[in-house]
């Protein structure tokens, strides 16, 4: 199912909703351009949630991305690990949902 051949359809969605994709566009360039938030901090939340959502297309193209933008292995690898966390967290507090009060 995950093939990143099967990105090229993203004009097909752009062709059929046009302005929304051209939203969509203007808007991801703007929350990944360098700001008060460095470009390689922003390529690594993304990476974070990229493995939180589990988007197999964000992590390739947000891993490329964060290299470029100077991050080394041991800084996707740390940030691979907080991802990991916060949803192993999320369960074990999730988890406070099955008890109720006596």
């Amino acid at each position: 199912m995950y093939d990143t051949k099967n990105l090229k359809h993203l004009a097909t969605i752009g062709n059929h909703a046009p302005k929304a994709m051209a939203a969509f566009a203007a808007f991801d360039a703007a929350a990944m351009a360098d700001g008060a938030v460095p470009v390689k901090y922003k390529e690594l939340i993304a990476i974070a949630v990229a493995h939180t959502t589990q988007c197999p297309y964000c992590i390739d193209i947000h891993a490329g991305k964060a290299r470029a933008a100077g991050a080394t292995d041991a800084e996707i690898a740390e940030t691979i690990m907080v991802a990991a966390a916060l949803r192993a967290g999320a369960a074990v507090t999730h988890g406070t949902h099955c008890f109720h009060e006596k």
